[in-house]
Order: structure tokens, then sequence, then C-alpha cells
């Protein structure tokens, strides 16, 4: 079971509100305010995807270029002693940090996505 929905590249979060008995969410990753909601699950992704098209059709008729989310490119704040073990680390493996970081969290998200 996934608590996100995915669709053309898009990513989009899952929420319930109690009170007004309603799922919604929004797409993640990206600058623009791209929001849907339903009563049921099935209704949560249609309007998902008819959010994503919705966003894509205007972007055409804008001229404008979609925005991507997860371009591989972030900033990372870790503390300083940190940052210098791993950029010795990354050094004595004759590796790059980017390397090193890349490969630490694709063992992590391997192993989460493995529960």
């Amino acid at each position: 079971m996934s608590n996100v929905l995915q669709y053309k590249g898009y990513v989009g979060s899952i929420e319930f509100s109690e009170d007004d008995k309603i799922f919604y969410g929004k797409v993640q990753g990206i600058r623009s305010l791209i929001s849907y909601e339903g009563e049921s699950a099935e209704a949560l992704v249609t309007d998902f995807h008819d959010a994503v098209d919705d966003y894509l059709a205007l972007c055409e008729e804008r001229g404008s270029e979609p925005e991507r989310a997860y371009k591989g490119v972030f900033n990372v704040r870790i503390s300083p002693s940190l940052h210098r073990e791993a950029a010795i680390c990354a050094f004595e493996q004759k590796a790059s940090l980017n390397a090193l970081v890349e490969n630490a969290i694709q063992g992590y998200v391997s192993r989460a996505m493995h529960v």
C-alpha cells in the first residue's frame, strides 16, 4: 500500500479530513499549487489525474514549460563534523562526495522500499 499517487511523472499526497469526510492532496516537489480531492479513493485518483492533465494543458496553452520535480539536485544540511567525516570517507574510497551521498541514499531507499 502506498500513501502517494503517481501520474505522468508527478507525485501527489493523500490526506483525509475526518470532519469533511473527504480525501484531498497536492502535487509535491513543485512551486505551482496543484490540488485535488474526492469523496472516495477512486474519485481522488480521478481528480488527481484531471488536475495534472489540466496543469499540463494550461502550460501548453500559455507556451510555458511545465515544472518538473526531482531534477536530481538538492541541498542537504548536515553537521560540520558529519560533513568532514563523509568527505574523508569519500576521499578514502576515491569517490566524490556526491557519489558517496547518492550510494548512501540508494541503499537506504532500497531497504525502506522492501520493508
